[in-house]
């Protein structure tokens, strides 16, 4: 069994931002890419494979208030086959106020014979934004793909924003309509803390809160990334406007 976490923490040192804390886990190496201003940039490494049996790979971000953090992942994650076993996968993010999160994450694959689970907790003071996008890609090529749960939670100011889970471990389950219905991509991008008036192509669903949520479905990756992208781009800007620039 092999656990490791990997934190990042990004610091305000008057109108700069620096990455006082890159600590390493078992799975993932955070290296610093630039800083701009309050903008920090950071890649995560893989050095291990991973997901195998019995692996927990867990992630931390600490952005300070008034600063920018974005996340870069030159490659994605593989669940593989646990053979009975199961494994983990979570990340945990807090965003001081006026602060910003953009992650834009590399494919995550349930490979044939996975079993993982799947966590993702975000806390948002006031006036912070995270942009987030995902890949839920299941089985590689010739494969149905394995089981998942997916959970996420988000708060604002310690209210709940988005509440969600997935549960993706029946195959047949999961190709009902409404689910998946047949497809084996599941793509996501969210805007949580504000919302725009911006017209975007695609299915956007905004939440009672501050915040909107855009999702695709597919048979391949690039065709779930076709749909997202114009959202991306937008929402994008908009943050780029408001956090960065």
């Amino acid at each position: 069994m092999r656990t490791g976490a990997t934190r990042v923490v990004v610091e305000r040192v008057g109108d700069t931002a620096v990455a006082r804390e890159l600590i390493s886990g078992d799975f993932l190496a955070p290296r610093f890419v630039d800083a701009r201003g309050l903008t920090v940039r950071i890649a995560l490494v893989g050095h291990s494979a991973t997901l195998l049996a019995g692996d927990d790979l867990r992630i931390e971000f600490v952005v300070a208030p008034g600063t920018c953090l974005e996340v870069i992942e030159p490659s994605g994650t593989v669940a593989y086959n646990a053979r009975g076993g199961r494994a983990s996968w979570s990340a945990s993010a807090s965003v001081g106020a006026g602060a910003a999160l953009i992650w834009r994450a590399a494919p995550f694959v349930v490979a044939g014979g996975a079993d993982v689970t799947r966590r993702v907790d975000i806390s948002l003071e006031s006036d912070a934004v995270a942009l987030l996008d995902e890949m839920i890609v299941f089985g590689r090529t010739g494969e149905t793909g394995g089981a998942l749960r997916s959970d996420q939670r988000i708060t604002v100011d310690g209210d709940a924003l988005l509440v969600e889970t997935l549960d993706l471990r029946s195959v047949p389950g999961r190709s009902l309509p409404g689910i998946l219905g047949g497809h084996r991509v599941l793509g996501t991008t969210m805007l949580l803390g504000m919302k725009t008036t911006d017209d975007v192509e695609g299915h956007v669903t905004p939440l009672a809160g501050a915040g909107m949520l855009a999702r695709a479905v597919a048979d391949h990756a690039h065709e779930a990334s076709a749909a997202l992208d114009p959202i991306w781009s937008q929402w994008r800007g908009r943050v780029s406007r408001e956090y960065t620039d």
